[in-house]
């Protein structure tokens, strides 16, 4: 969890800095974190889309210019060809709906985060998918 949170603090988003790794027989594959695509401008220059609309956290995820950081993650996985079925994420922040159906289909079988989320359709999710989450303690047992 304290590489997640490292990582977390290249994220160039005004509302939340998320940090996301994803591991598999103890070894990094892939590390991800909030904010836009590559050479497009960051929200720290323009300024939140969400915050200029209100958006309450955990709510419409498309009114974003950022990926969220286990999108990047997957993405990194994807991009450079590294397999994540069977992996687990350690993430900052609880993963939303959108992220934890990408999760789900990448074949991640834990999930280990530290902060929760508010997203009503991914605590559904949780329930069905067949990954096991730990919430991280500040003692450093998951």
């Amino acid at each position: 969890m304290d590489i997640a949170r490292l990582v977390s603090t290249r994220s160039t988003c005004t509302r939340r800095r998320v940090g996301a790794v994803i591991v598999k027989d103890k070894r990094i594959l892939a590390t991800g974190y909030n904010g836009p695509p590559t050479g497009l401008v960051h929200c720290k220059e323009i300024g939140c889309l969400r915050e200029k609309q209100n958006v309450p956290s955990g709510q419409r995820h498309e009114l974003c210019r950022g990926l969220h950081a286990e999108q990047n993650a997957i993405i990194q996985s994807a991009y450079h060809g590294t397999s994540i079925a069977g992996a687990i994420l350690f993430c900052t922040t609880l993963p939303c709906s959108i992220c934890l159906k990408m999760l789900i289909n990448a074949g991640i079988e834990e999930i280990v985060f530290e902060d929760g989320y508010p997203d009503e359709l991914a605590q559904n999710l949780l329930q069905e998918a067949h990954i096991t989450i730990t919430k991280y303690n500040l003692e450093g047992d998951a």
